[in-house]
């Protein structure tokens, strides 16, 4: 997911209810010390705008990430997004403009989008060896972090939340299978929106749904080596990771696929060998089928 635009729409969300806030220190002043200690807390105003946007913007994005192996040499990087009604209607123009984005990268990584939608897309982006997957998926997910959130940042003038996407696939063949270890690390912690001390005043959770899913043919295998690894939900031959905002999150698994080099090489050899078998013990030797001395007066 790209970091500036995601950032963007946090601060046009929050925005709209800035004026809450300064009203509430406005007139806090005219309202009795105890009477307001037991119905607003004024000590922290900003709580009581976090839980008022959270209720508001309650599941306004669900972002959904699928890689598909059809075998090690083929398969496809699956995006659906789905912006609720209460996100649009706050800023209806620039998440469009988010969408009509992420189609013109899709484009740009020869990939295809579905617009379902006004508010809903579906993304596809083919690839044909491990080396390709990390590079589109890493370039889709982080392309252009850096420049657009410094443009960004000069506009608001307001720091940004900053996530890193790295997803890494370790590949072993072994002639008729390959063997995959997939690596995903999604660094989310700046997406816990407003903290104070370090403790998290809003769940981004609440508005922000976000999966990746890991789909092959004879399903894969979780393997939970750190403490930020997170479970994932089982589906035939899919699993499904529940993304955390506000957390690291790290995902690794194995498993295998079926090499069509190798077994197209397997094909070969049975090809070559089936048919020496066939010429040698089922069809005449052309030594007695044709003899010598046979072929000489023919060429006379």
């Amino acid at each position: 997911m790209n970091s500036s635009t995601l950032g963007k729409i946090f601060l046009w969300l929050i925005r709209p209810f800035s004026f809450v806030l300064a009203k509430m220190e406005f007139l806090s002043p005219l309202i009795g010390r105890n009477r307001s200690n037991r119905v607003f807390p004024m000590r922290n105003p900003i709580l009581w705008l976090v839980l008022l946007t959270s209720l508001l913007l309650s599941g306004c994005v669900k972002y959904d990430v699928g890689l598909n192996f059809d075998n090690s040499n083929s398969g496809e990087i699956v995006q659906h997004i789905k912006l609720g009604e209460r996100l649009t209607s706050f800023s209806g123009d620039y998440v469009y403009e988010w969408l009509n984005s992420i189609e013109r990268r899709t484009r740009k990584l020869e990939g295809k989008t579905q617009r379902v939608s006004q508010e809903e897309i579906i993304v596809t982006i083919p690839f044909s060896s491990g080396r390709e997957l990390q590079e589109k998926f890493n370039e889709f997910f982080n392309s252009r972090v850096n420049q657009t959130s410094e443009s960004v940042q000069s506009e608001s003038g307001s720091e940004l939340p900053k996530i890193q996407s790295n997803v890494l696939l370790e590949q072993n063949n072994f002639l008729l299978l390959v063997r995959n270890r997939l690596i995903y690390d999604l660094d989310l912690r700046s997406l816990s929106l407003i903290a104070s001390k370090g403790n998290v005043l809003a769940n981004a959770g609440s508005i922000l749904d976000l999966d990746f899913s890991l789909k092959t043919p004879w399903g894969a295998k979780n393997i939970q080596q750190t403490e930020t690894a997170i479970t994932p939900e089982k589906n035939g031959n899919q699993l499904v990771w529940k993304l955390q905002p506000g957390e690291l999150n790290h995902i690794e698994a194995v498993f295998w696929l079926p090499s069509p080099l190798g077994i197209g090489a397997l094909l070969i050899i049975l090809f070559v060998w089936g048919g020496l078998y066939l010429r040698y013990n089922f069809m005449p030797d052309p030594r007695i089928q044709f003899p010598p001395k046979a072929a000489a007066i023919q060429e006379q």
